[in-house]
């Protein structure tokens, strides 16, 4: 992905918003190179969700320093924050999943939430709702949670602003609305874990999950109970991998030391 910061000086002209994504009155806007794609039939056969692109999208990133560690989520979970919207100077370029961003198409960039979920966008101002896609990254500035399509934007109102309180929905994966009713269902979570620790007293093993807990915001530890060499062990694994590539680059980072993948 191609990442650009643009100040939000360059947007005082009002008569050209339309043609241009939005900064904050108060403050620059850091950009990156996102967008949308036109939005699939109701069956999602045209969305790219295949398990390389799944994969890919779930790594962790870094940018301007800072790590973002894609989410697990479920339909019915909901969310709040500023959101803020990007339009010509992306109309065009590639997408963080290698789509091409339209202005015009129901779409959205989020920092966290998987590739191709669907939300709800409510404009907390005028209660105004929309559903659009997530297909890219960011936004990157403050506490600002997702950026929107020019359209998108505009149809809640939130063009002129530039910026305004949002509340999120997640309605479904991989580019289809759950049906009403729906139970709530995760994201796919892989049998992929890593073990951590290995413990031959029960209540030691206990523990050290318990510590364990939340790991990143993320992961959980779990007790796995076993034998080796003909005596119990329990072992220690870590859980919430997407997939065998976020597993890898978690234990590059040496947060716990001999920890190893295994698979379930």
């Amino acid at each position: 992905m191609l990442f650009q910061k643009i100040s939000g000086l360059g947007f005082l002209v009002v008569t050209l918003l339309i043609f241009h994504g939005c900064a904050s009155k108060n403050d620059s806007y850091a950009y990156r190179s996102r967008g949308s794609a036109t939005m699939p039939p109701p069956d999602g056969s045209a969305i790219n969700d295949s398990p390389a692109m799944h994969k890919a999208t779930m790594r962790p990133y870094t940018i301007d320093g800072k790590t973002y560690t894609p989410t697990m989520v479920s339909v019915g979970d909901s969310f709040s924050g500023v959101s803020s919207w990007y339009g010509k100077d992306f109309h065009g370029k590639k997408t963080s999943n290698g789509e091409v961003y339209n202005m015009y198409d129901m779409t959205a960039a989020h920092k966290t939430l998987p590739m191709n979920t669907m939300l709800k966008v409510t404009n907390l101002k005028n209660n105004k709702s929309i559903v659009v896609r997530v297909n890219d990254r960011g936004p990157f500035v403050g506490t600002r949670i997702i950026d929107l399509s020019y359209t998108a934007a505009t149809r809640i109102d939130l063009v002129a602003n530039g910026t305004g309180p949002v509340s999120l929905e997640v309605l479904g994966f991989a580019g289809v609305v759950a049906p009403a009713g729906a139970p709530k269902e995760s994201v796919v979570e892989t049998d992929y874990f890593i073990q951590i620790g290995a413990f031959r007293n029960k209540d030691g093993a206990a523990r050290f999950a318990q510590s364990n807990m939340n790991v990143n915001n993320r992961y959980n530890a779990v007790v796995k109970e076993g034998t080796f060499e003909n005596q119990p062990i329990y072992r220690v694994w870590l859980k919430g991998f997407g997939s065998e590539a976020e597993a890898s680059d978690f234990i590059a980072k040496g947060s716990f030391k001999g920890s190893f993948i295994v698979r379930e």
